[in-house]
């Protein structure tokens, strides 16, 4: 488990706080913060709120609730004003980049009334391979002839980011038995369509894209324009991967 607490100053107010001065907050659990990336499409947002809906039902009497980084509402900073005491923030993203090391923890910086533990991103991850086969089943439906999987990704200028795309497509090619080649709608190459044009060119007709990404959005577009004869659907309210956010949850040690 990585991340920090943030204490309340002595004497600060807590902006947004439930509990009034001085009475000790009601017992349960403690909230779960699922901070998003954030989409200006409906639908990305909509499949957002699924997920933490099969979230809670896996946790009943759980607390959750969600922020977004940027691009849709509550924000992170909105979030943070209606919680008081401790938090788990679970980031909903894919690889641990400038939202994790940067924007959250500057958004918890500026929410002293909170005090934080903060999981690692969601992937790569075992049950994100188990979730992406699970799509890319659905996508195929029975009586498929298999080829190699072009796993597209939104993409990093961090190469950690990168290797950990890489590491998610080692991961989906053990759990499948199938070769995968990760890609990236951003960032430098390859690009989806370049992934499928070289894997043609080795030979191989059929080549399936998994999209290795949350939901709809700009990126999920771009990742659908690759020319692969078959093409996944987002991981979206994944059974597996609510579980994976109640695991980083569970892992964070809530008090």
């Amino acid at each position: 488990m990585t991340g920090a607490a943030h204490g309340i100053p002595a004497g600060a107010a807590a902006p947004g706080a439930r509990a009034a001065r001085g009475t000790a907050p009601a017992a349960g659990p403690v909230p779960l913060l699922a901070v998003a990336h954030g989409t200006r499409d409906a639908r990305g947002m909509a499949v957002v709120r699924a997920l933490l809906a099969r979230v809670g039902a896996l946790r009943p009497g759980l607390p959750v609730r969600l922020a977004c980084v940027g691009l849709a509402r509550p924000t992170l900073a909105e979030a943070l004003a209606g919680l008081s005491g401790d938090v788990v923030v679970v980031p909903l993203l894919l690889g641990a980049g400038h939202h994790v090391r940067t924007d959250i923890p500057r958004a918890l910086a500026l929410a002293p009334w909170v005090r934080a533990r903060v999981c690692p991103a969601l992937g790569p991850d075992p049950l994100l391979a188990d979730a992406l086969a699970g799509r890319l089943a659905e996508a195929e439906g029975e009586g498929a002839r298999p080829g190699p999987v072009v796993l597209a990704s939104a993409g990093s200028a961090e190469p950690a980011a990168r290797a950990a795309v890489r590491t998610m497509a080692d991961l989906l090619s053990e759990r499948t038995g199938r070769p995968v080649v990760a890609s990236y709608v951003s960032g430098e190459g390859p690009a989806p369509a370049e992934a499928v044009s070289a894997l043609r060119a080795a030979g191989h007709p059929t080549v399936a894209v998994a999209r290795y990404l949350l939901g709809p959005g700009f990126f999920a577009r771009q990742a659908a324009r690759t020319g692969g004869c078959v093409l996944s659907e987002p991981l979206g309210a994944h059974e597996a991967v609510a579980r994976l956010v109640l695991r980083r949850y569970d892992e964070a040690g809530a008090p």
